[in-house]
């Protein structure tokens, strides 16, 4: 274990390690927020503006899996500089980019990099804390990840609104030189990282692009052009099969890229599945909310993020009690009770109407952001908690790609549902006021005078041109409900895994992991 003289700069060095992971998920948030000041200023087509984002998460989404791979190679140290630099230098080319092409380039680059800090981070938290000190940086690095989705409209609001958009980029730039150096001056590399440096099967490299990628552009593309469109069903089996030959090549090969023998732990199985709910609960509201204000209620990105705020105050404001209870409760009864107000949070929006502003959605808001930490802090602990410190890093990838991929899976099923339910919801709401039903009327927002019951009769053109937009972004808010409801549905039933985790030993939750090589700490201490 780390000598509690080293323990200042080990937390400097996560902390600033932290700071790096909180720029990577910030970034996707502000740029998405600001996706038409991108398409005005570099004369991109509208049909094209979208891959500025999905450019982004294909190599975010492959980078992830990677970091025990990087982390056996490199070491952590190394691993998260090179990284932290890769996405700085990406940063300042997407801010010099002169058009559409290099700025795709530039966003895969910063997507690659900036998808491994999150996995490096998390691993960090074993290797480089004991148990007692695990649950505040864990706090640490899960409020910062939590809370950036959550301000990213805010802060892409205010940039775009004070500055120009290449500053969107630019504020990466400062920060990131600060963080590389920052990790570089307080964290000893680990020798045991050269060990990686042996026969890999890089075969397996272009089989996880294939595969992750593809399903990730698939989940983006096929809501809108249909699952069962030939473009689509093509890139489902491509899909398929390099993941099942993937799968083969990892599991069979000596020195796989991947180690999916993670998944034989039990907890950390679950903990997966909890991580991809967690993913679902978290992008889904990020992208739903922030939809329904601009669609319906015609806010710009900085009032969004002003009504989006409150999610980040109560995850603030909820963090210390959750380090309190993770400490000294039930690591299972915590998880049930951070998912389940999750949850509640998801299933009190499925009551929207096109009337609902900042009031409606309060206590919505309240709910979800102070789950997160609830959610976070037991998973984590109970998917990671068991691995010794050289296993954690492909733990930890794995781990974070499973809430991106409920990230992903999450709003391509929220899509569906809106590509699908809004046209029967308009036109269900179309009969309703045609037969004089008051209640659609007023949940539309017209006058109640006319409808009694009783159907209306012919409708002159002037009026149906009239009521016809009030009529589609009610429709548009029903099947926004009913993507709440169901989702939020699907969360209360994932309470049923809870039963399947198994509290780990006191004995082995208060035995310190070797945060670093003896040679390393002796260097450390050294250069301190």
């Amino acid at each position: 274990m780390i000598s509690t003289a080293a323990l200042p700069r080990l937390w400097i060095g996560f902390a600033a390690m932290a700071v790096g992971m909180f720029m990577a998920i910030l970034d996707i948030q502000i740029v998405a927020s600001s996706l038409p000041e991108i398409q005005a200023g570099l004369g991109i087509p509208l049909s094209w503006l979208s891959w500025v984002q999905t450019a982004y998460l294909m190599a975010e989404i492959v980078a992830i899996p990677l970091t025990g791979w990087l982390s056996r190679a490199l070491s952590l140290r190394c691993a998260f500089v090179a990284c932290v630099g890769g996405f700085t230098a990406a940063s300042l080319l997407c801010a010099a980019s002169r058009g559409f092409w290099m700025l795709v380039a530039a966003r895969v680059v910063q997507g690659f990099c900036g998808g491994a800090l999150i996995p490096l981070v998390f691993s960090a938290i074993f290797v480089m804390f004991d148990e007692r000190r695990r649950t505040r940086a864990t706090l640490l690095a899960g409020l910062l990840a939590m809370l950036a989705p959550t301000l990213g409209p805010a802060v892409g609001g205010f940039v775009t609104d004070r500055f120009s958009w290449h500053w969107l980029f630019l504020i990466n730039v400062g920060p990131g030189i600060a963080v590389a150096a920052l990790v570089a001056w307080s964290l000893a590399a680990d020798d045991r990282g050269r060990e990686g440096r042996a026969a890999i099967d890089l075969w397996s490299l272009p089989l996880l692009a294939v595969s992750l990628a593809g399903l990730e552009l698939l989940l983006k593309e096929a809501p809108a052009r249909g699952w069962l469109s030939p473009p689509m069903m093509l890139l489902t089996g491509l899909c398929a099969a390099s993941g099942v030959a993937l799968v083969r090549r990892c599991r069979r090969h000596p020195t796989p890229l991947i180690e999916l023998g993670a998944f034989a732990d039990r907890n950390f199985a679950v903990g997966c599945l909890f991580s991809f709910v967690l993913g679902v609960g978290l992008y889904g509201a990020t992208y739903q909310l922030p939809l329904f204000l601009g669609l319906v209620r015609n806010y710009d990105a900085l009032p969004i993020g002003k009504v989006m705020i409150v999610t980040g105050a109560a995850q603030l404001a909820v963090a210390p009690l959750a380090t309190f209870l993770e400490r000294r409760s039930d690591a299972r009864a915590l998880l049930a009770a951070g998912y389940g107000l999750l949850a509640l949070g998801w299933l009190g929006n499925g009551f929207m109407t096109p009337a609902t502003d900042f009031w409606g959605l309060f206590w919505q808001q309240l709910a979800r952001g102070a789950a997160v930490m609830l959610c976070l802090l037991p998973s984590t602990a109970l998917a990671l908690g068991g691995f010794a410190p050289a296993r954690v890093a492909n733990a930890s990838g794995l781990f974070n790609l499973m809430r991106n991929l409920g990230g992903a899976i999450g709003l391509a099923v929220i899509d569906t549902v809106l590509e699908q339910r809004t046209p029967g919801h308009v036109t269900e709401l179309v009969a309703r006021l045609e037969a004089g039903d008051a209640g659609a009327a007023r949940f539309v927002g017209l006058p109640t005078e006319r409808f009694t019951g009783v159907p209306l009769g012919p409708v002159d053109q002037a009026t149906r041109d009239l009521v016809a937009p009030l009529v589609e972004r009610a429709g548009l808010v029903a099947a926004l409900d009913d993507a709440w409801l169901w989702i939020g549905g699907a969360m209360l039933l994932s309470l049923l895994l809870v039963p399947l985790l198994r509290v780990m030993p006191r004995a082995l939750e208060t035995a310190p992991p070797i945060a670093m090589s003896e040679r390393s700490e002796s260097r450390l201490r050294s250069r301190i």
